[in-house]
């Protein structure tokens, strides 16, 4: 096990009715900026139970942060959150308002155009308080500092660290609405956060790879049943929480990490607009098949601890594990193959060119490469 120091100071307030508690997490002298998405929190009750719960606070209301959080949108928050002298920000929404509040939250106390503290690569620790009201569960924005934010005019999409939120209310029950392809991309998302930080080196923690392998197979085992009943509380807790513990840092305690499915996958939504869960989707299966050898062991514990998978050769055992976790994906009914949403060979190179531009090398090992990543994409097509 690697050293590691772990703090997670957000107040994680979960259950039916609990958004009523707004009015009691913040102070009552406090200017808030609540950020909304596209208007789904009208159609599911949530925006009056928020707005009930902050009926004597000052408040202010920014809407429009769309998915995967775009720059040009957030600095007409920021510069309105500067305006109304904003001291308390509220992030009503998925992964991507909760990310785009991150960067509000830096931006209102920032001189320049917020698009530089992106590109600065490092934590900001100036921010204005955010909590958030979770609707979609998918990121784990709403128990981490990080976001990703992205640039249309140039189709650039990147990290971004800020403080953690104060606190994050999760009630279940407004996920019942919620579109059934937002959550098979929730699911998909969730599953690759632990895939992330646990198909790496193996022998590093048993308490972690366990916590990870518990995470896989609840997604497992309530993936079908929410795509029956997407009603059911029990189930939506169950996937509520698990996405929240796939990327609070609870998981990724002295082990390495991997990421560069999740930075192809950022490339492929930034260049197409896909949604950010369906690219993992796609890209994922095709990481493992590249990088089989030398993941190779933590494959097998994979394949026996998560799917059964007992028997074989090692090179059957590992093939078995990879084409579940495939299979997994399009049972969620997501595409695996990047010729299915008509992506090819000109954004195979241009990734690869983007990752060469930037010297990257992701993975746990650090040779995932713009060559390699090309050849993730092209196992991909």
């Amino acid at each position: 096990m690697e050293n590691f120091i772990f703090q997670n100071p957000v107040k994680l307030i979960m259950g039916k009715g609990m958004i009523a508690r707004l009015a009691k997490e913040i102070p009552s002298d406090k200017r808030i900026m609540i950020t909304f998405g596209g208007g789904s929190v009208k159609k599911n009750g949530v925006y009056d139970q928020v707005k009930e719960a902050l009926k004597n606070h000052f408040t202010v209301e920014f809407w429009g942060i769309e998915p995967n959080p775009a720059i040009e949108t957030l600095r007409n928050a920021i510069a309105l959150g500067k305006e109304e002298k904003v001291d308390y920000l509220l992030a009503v929404g998925g992964g991507s308002v909760i990310d785009g509040t991150k960067l509000i939250s830096a931006g209102i106390l920032y001189d320049g155009d917020a698009w530089d503290l992106v590109l600065a690569g490092r934590p900001a620790t100036h921010t204005v308080p955010l909590a958030t009201v979770l609707t979609l569960p998918a990121t784990g924005s709403e128990m981490n500092n990080g976001a990703v934010i992205s640039r249309r005019e140039t189709k650039e999409k990147y990290p971004f660290y800020a403080n953690y939120p104060i606190f994050s209310i999760l009630d279940p029950e407004v996920t019942f609405t919620l579109p059934p392809h937002q959550v098979a991309c929730g699911l998909a998302d969730t599953f690759v956060h632990v895939m992330e930080q646990y198909m790496t080196t193996p022998g590093q923690s048993r308490i972690m790879d366990r916590w990870a392998e518990g995470i896989l197979q609840i997604l497992v085992e309530i993936a079908p049943k929410i795509r029956e009943n997407q009603h059911d509380y029990q189930l939506m807790a169950d996937f509520m929480l698990s996405a929240t513990m796939a990327l609070n840092g609870f998981i990724a305690m002295g082990v390495s990490q991997d990421w560069a499915t999740h930075m192809i996958g950022h490339e492929i939504t930034a260049l197409h607009g896909l949604t950010h869960g369906h690219t993992l989707a796609i890209v994922l299966p095709a990481t493992l098949q590249v990088l089989h050898e030398e993941k190779g062991d933590k494959l097998l514990q994979y394949g026996e601890r998560v799917w059964g998978i007992t028997s074989g050769t090692r090179e059957e055992r590992i093939d078995e594990a990879i084409c579940h976790t495939e299979e997994f994906f399009r049972s969620l009914g997501l595409t695996t193959r990047l010729h299915e949403e008509n992506i090819g060979q000109d954004t195979i190179l241009e990734i690869e060119r983007r990752f060469n531009e930037r010297g990257a090398k992701y993975g746990e090992n650090g040779n995932v490469t713009g060559a390699v990543a090309r050849r993730i994409l092209e196992t991909a097509l």
